[in-house]
């Protein structure tokens, strides 16, 4: 039992907001890409799969992340006590955790056509080589962006099993939500990050946090406009995408306090609503 429970900690699964993250881009284009007058019990069936491949390589990114970052968990206070870190899981054990979960999300992938197979495989080193990048470049939330809705592309090659404009508008703009909000993340570990010599937009930004984040969201919900447009969403699609707006520009920009880091990890974990705001949009543009 207590193994299982340092296993729980160490995937981070009592904390979804990060598999859900990953989660929502799949979602989305699976979404704008699946014909609803077709069967939906397949549509139903995708989205269960990429939700248990989101909890999967989450999973696994988690725990490749903490035997990288271990020495850098050490000194900082948020993430001292995590499992491996703290000692309590041996970094050999860490890493076979991961493989075991990476097969695991490898049989579910296997159940997508071919084109979304070779597209996922490719997507693995990003995966992996994320944790490094925060070592070298004051961006590493832009290869966050990158890696995370990746799935955005898979959602929809998975139905039209072909590439299209328009999940690469709309991937792209998705990068730019991840840029806010995991910049809002990092504004938590500001001082500590400093101190060790971590990079992040985070410290890049920290005098100017609304005007950055008010760029990296307008360019999103800018993007997400033009795909309503290219794929001929009705019209209520574009009244009600003021809700996403309004979480993005009142909810989170203006009521950000970057020094109160309560106020950053709220402000985050406001983002699994805001995923669910826009499949429920592009729902509604669809039908």
């Amino acid at each position: 039992m207590k193994q299982l429970n340092l296993f729980i900690e160490l995937i981070r699964l009592k904390k979804p907001i990060g598999f859900m993250l990953l989660f929502w881009p799949c979602a989305w284009g699976l979404t704008i890409a699946y014909n609803f007058s077709n069967n939906i019990n397949i549509y139903f069936f995708y989205l269960f799969l990429f939700f248990l491949g989101s909890v999967l390589m989450r999973s696994a990114g988690c725990i490749v992340n903490d035997i990288i970052d271990q020495e850098f968990d050490k000194k900082v206070e948020r993430t001292k006590n995590r499992p491996i870190a703290s000692g309590k899981v041996s970094k050999k054990l860490g890493l076979i955790y991961a493989l075991i979960l990476c097969l695991l999300a490898f049989l579910i992938l296997i159940n997508f056509n071919w084109f979304t197979i070779i597209l996922a495989l490719g997507s693995m080193p990003l995966a992996f080589s994320y944790p490094l990048m925060k070592r070298y470049t004051y961006w590493p939330q832009l290869f966050l962006g990158i890696t995370f809705n990746y799935g955005l592309i898979l959602g929809w090659v998975s139905i039209k099993n072909s590439l299209d404009i328009v999940p690469i508008i709309f991937y792209i703009g998705a990068i730019f939500w991840t840029l806010g909000y995991d910049t809002i993340y990092g504004f938590q570990d500001i001082k500590d990050d400093e101190i060790i010599g971590i990079k992040s937009t985070s410290i890049k930004f920290k005098k100017k946090p609304i005007f950055f984040l008010t760029i990296c969201y307008s360019i999103f919900i800018f993007i997400t406009l033009v795909v309503g447009i290219l794929m001929k969403f009705n019209y209520i699609f574009f009244i009600i995408l003021i809700f996403p707006f309004l979480h993005l520009f009142v909810h989170q920009i203006k009521k950000i306090n970057i020094s109160d880091t309560s106020n950053c990890l709220k402000t985050f974990r406001s983002n699994n609503f805001f995923g669910l705001l826009i499949l429920l949009t592009i729902v509604i543009g669809k039908v």
